[in-house]
């Protein structure tokens, strides 16, 4: 799973991602698509927008939008999620678990890299092993907790031993965890696409790659333009100076409408606690800012109608069908008064961060200064500059200067136990500092669960156990945004464009 800044200008700071259910839809004027429709033929090249340069493309950090968004399509991992969000066998043709502490991949044979050479079942354990290098300091290490070895077990079969069970790991393998890549370069590996030329402060091309071994890109080449103002972006698809691009501001849903797509994103706009201190120390008024929240506002404002309010940290979408999660939170004024009161909390002070990031930043923010305002207490707005607002995420000298900030947060696989382990107590997104042994406890029994749908009433529980202490406030659930010129089709909707190959489905409309 990876949390970022929520933001109409970027998608800033990351940290960490079966069949999906029916889940959250957009306002009515709005509705979700599996994909676009299917191209009609081959197209010599299009062009995509995209907010941010790359810092790297090294697979072992590539833990944001931008990374994951390019190298979906040039490196491949071992399993493969789909544009329907379930799980398939990608570079290893079949997995098995002989025991539930054992997985077994078949390497799939054949497979050419873009710089020469075909993958071996050697190369595989290369590139997962990376992540356990403490010297490389993989923003993946997190998956491998739960691994004790990885080695090669036959001529093209890789093995991997499990000091517990760990339901998550096969998942995982789905994301930039399971790449893999030739041990000479991490970034010669095996998709239908390669890395062409890279221009710094520009753009990156991609050019179709002849030799591989699944279904042929449709387009000769991809040139990724990067374009950090959203209005900049809206106009460049507006005038054809882009064919398309993901991750479209809400502010701009109105003018890009013709072309506008939305898919399953697995994404909750959220408000993360830095702390447990002062006035937010007492439960109650943490569930009174919830209740005085108001959702519906935000997602009309805010969000352009586009989503839907959320009651729950994890997704409707991540969980299996048979789970009826559905909940749902009323706004209650008065109960929240009341709460405030029995805390003993009126006029005391909370401090929220705001910035010019993006005005869904800026109106969630606005949104919690007047429900705490009007349920008794003293909320202040403090701006935080765009650049250092990636900063909350990751450095708790950043966080000491506000009780609670807006967030998004996406999941990289489809399994709603993702969303609830971040309040580990030794978790990297627990900002507040909760601990709680039963909590840890109930967490290793649900991740040492293997069927889907025990796993989720294991879930179910964790579910239960945030709500009652209110360890952040859901806000809304968020769909996936695409646009696509009237010459181009065939990108998928869906939050898998983070892992699956999608540039290679995109061709000519007609």
């Amino acid at each position: 799973m990876r949390i970022a800044a929520l933001a109409a200008v970027a998608f800033l700071a990351a940290a960490c991602g079966g069949a999906a259910s029916q889940g959250a839809a957009p306002q009515p004027g709005f509705t979700l698509s599996a994909s676009t429709p299917p191209a009609k033929g081959d197209i010599d090249a299009f062009t995509w927008s995209i907010y941010a340069e790359p810092p790297t493309l090294d697979y072992v950090y590539a833990f944001d939008y931008p990374q994951n968004m390019i190298l979906s399509n040039v490196c491949e991992s071992l399993m493969r999620w789909t544009p329907q969000l379930g799980l398939e066998p990608g570079l290893a043709s079949a997995v098995e678990q002989p025991d539930p502490r054992t997985l077994v991949y078949t390497v799939r044979s054949g497979v050419k890299y873009h710089g020469g050479g075909e993958m071996t079942a050697d190369d595989v354990v290369s590139s997962l092993r990376r992540h356990l290098d403490p010297e490389v300091g993989s923003y993946w290490a997190k998956s491998f907790d739960r691994v004790a070895s990885i080695t090669k077990s036959g001529p093209m079969e890789v093995t991997v031993r499990l000091k517990r069970p760990d339901s998550q790991f096969n998942q995982w393998m789905a994301t930039s965890a399971g790449t893999v890549a030739n041990p000479r370069s991490a970034t010669d590996c095996t998709g239908p696409f390669r890395l062409g030329a890279w221009r710094r402060g520009e753009s990156i091309q991609l050019d179709r790659f002849p030799g591989y071994w699944g279904k042929r890109a449709k387009a000769g080449k991809v040139v990724f333009r990067f374009i950090t103002d959203p209005a900049a972006r809206t106009n460049a698809m507006l005038t054809s100076e882009v064919d398309g691009g993901y991750l479209i501001a809400p502010d701009s849903y109105a003018r890009l409408k013709g072309g506008l797509h939305f898919g399953k994103s697995l994404t909750t706009v959220n408000l993360a606690f830095t702390n447990l201190k002062g006035a937010l120390s007492d439960v109650r008024v943490r569930r009174a800012l919830s209740l005085a929240l108001d959702r519906d506002g935000f997602v009309k404002t805010g969000l352009q109608g586009v989503g839907s309010p959320a009651a729950d940290p994890a997704p409707r979408d991540a969980w299996p069908a048979q789970s009826g999660t559905s909940k749902s939170i009323k706004r209650d004024v008065a109960a929240a008064k009341e709460l405030i009161r029995q805390a003993g909390a009126t006029g005391k002070k909370i401090t929220v961060a705001t910035s010019p990031i993006g005005t869904d930043v800026s109106l969630l923010a606005t949104a919690v200064q007047a429900a705490g305002t009007e349920i008794g207490l003293d909320v202040e707005l403090k701006t935080i500059a765009p650049d250092a607002y990636t900063a909350l995420f990751s450095d708790p000298e950043a966080r000491a200067a506000v009780d609670l900030f807006p967030c998004t947060y996406y999941l990289s696989i489809t399994d709603p136990l993702a969303s609830y382990s971040i309040f580990r107590s030794d978790g990297f997104e627990n900002y507040m500092g909760f601990a709680d042994p039963a909590f840890d406890a109930l967490i290793d029994r649900a991740i040492a669960e293997y069927d889907p749908v025990r796993r989720a009433a294991l879930t179910a529980q964790l579910r239960d156990r945030e709500a009652e202490q209110v360890l952040w406030i859901p806000v809304a659930e968020w769909p996936t945004s695409l646009y696509l010129s009237r010459r181009i089709t065939g990108a998928p909707t869906s939050i898998a464009y983070m892992y699956y190959p999608w540039a290679a489905d995109v061709g000519a409309a007609g």
